[in-house]
């Protein structure tokens, strides 16, 4: 079996779909491993280290020959004209609203997997790529809003004075979240967060933050058995929407992180709000690749909002790509190893395997996940008339 290790076309993205480590694993396990030359310059991993891990080096042309190709994006039409028909790509494929894109996959024989499908499940998590990924841009959203916020964040006595500590407020508790709020704590900022889960609040008092909240009979039923959030009253929103913008107003940062797969991402703070702010306040929103949760919020760029600035960088994750990668190579080891049959050595893809069949977007010239497949496909499949 032979694994190509593409470098990405698009120059906005550093990140690498393997890593010594990964590469090493690889061969390890029988594969033939082609690395495209110069594909781990944005992570910092020099051609050597993987030619030092087993790893032949290639050019672009070499995919051609792949029974598998490793990706981060997803490939573009001229890129996946040049695999073999039958070759599986595995990457981060965003198939929400690219249906045309997917399509095109399918058209050129290629087995795709999309790594942002893989269920929740204790057998995937090593896998999750959305996890491993969110972690590390709650961490960097940090960091780019110390980088413009013009004061220090922990609070510090000094012979001139004392200067007061930060304080950051964190919209979301999920992975991202989580992590936004641990490291603002270690930068020694006061931190308070909101989430629409009740199970939230135990996870963000652990980490030492304040929960913030309407808590009413309402919010302590609004989680399902499944531990999904129900849909609040209109009531009920309109006070947590009261409570919200009137903390914000006191805060010196705002993360947000609510992104939702294949949807807008949801407005939190409104221009009023922000207008509401100190001067010199900091935004940073994780959301901007969906619209954005912040009004005002500008792809690539730190824009003046009224009296604050609004930090929206695309592609948190690659900023801090060295870290990524890294992460990111053992996701798709994980998957990958899981489709290679222990006796031969060779690709061998089971379609009722619970993470094939999450994951699987195209197949044999179709597409055939059930959620972007076109309707007459699904309804054949079903066996409906």
């Amino acid at each position: 079996m032979r694994v190509f290790v593409a470098r990405e076309i698009d120059p906005a993205e550093p990140r690498v779909a393997a890593s010594p480590d990964t590469v090493k694993r690889l061969v390890g396990v029988g594969a033939e491993v082609v690395v495209e030359r110069g594909a781990g310059e944005g992570s910092r991993i020099p051609d050597d280290a993987f030619a030092a891990a087993g790893a032949t080096l290639g050019e672009a042309p070499d995919a051609a020959a792949a029974d598998v190709v490793l990706k981060v994006r997803r490939p573009s039409v001229d890129e996946a004209r040049g695999y073999k028909p039958g070759a599986a790509v595995i990457g981060i494929l965003d198939p929400f609203g690219n249906d045309g894109e997917i399509a095109a996959l399918a058209e050129a024989g290629i087995t795709a997997f999309a790594m942002e499908l893989m269920p929740r499940i204790t057998r995937a998590q090593v896998m999750d790529v959305l996890s491993s990924q969110a972690n590390l841009a709650g961490y960097q959203a940090v960091v780019d809003a110390a980088a413009v916020f013009d004061r220090a964040f922990p609070m510090m006595m000094t012979a001139a004075g004392t200067v007061p500590a930060a304080r950051v407020f964190v919209m979301g508790a999920g992975v991202a979240g989580l992590q936004a709020i641990a490291t603002a704590r270690r930068l020694g900022a006061v931190v308070t967060a909101t989430d629409v889960r009740p199970a939230a609040k135990e996870q963000v008092e652990s980490l030492g933050a304040k929960f913030v909240a309407v808590e009413d009979d309402e919010f302590r039923q609004a989680e399902t058995a499944g531990g999904y959030a129900k849909e609040m009253s209109a009531d009920y929103r309109a006070k947590q929407a009261e409570l919200v913008a009137a903390h914000i107003a006191k805060q010196d940062v705002v993360i947000t992180t609510a992104l939702i797969p294949g949807r807008p991402a949801p407005r939190l703070v409104t221009r009023a709000m922000i207008d509401a702010m100190k001067p010199g306040s900091v935004l940073v929103d994780l959301a901007v690749e969906r619209g954005g949760n912040v009004e005002g919020v500008e792809p690539d760029a730190v824009a003046s909002v009224g009296p604050a600035k609004v930090v929206g960088h695309v592609n948190v994750p690659g900023r801090i790509a060295a870290t990524a990668s890294l992460l990111y190579a053992r996701n798709l080891f994980a998957f990958l190893e899981t489709l290679i049959d222990k006796e031969t050595k060779a690709l061998r893809i089971d379609p009722e395997d619970e993470l094939v069949k999450a994951t699987m977007l195209t197949r044999d010239g179709r597409v055939v996940h059930s959620r972007f497949a076109p309707a007459p496909a699904v309804a054949a499949e079903e066996g409906v008339a």
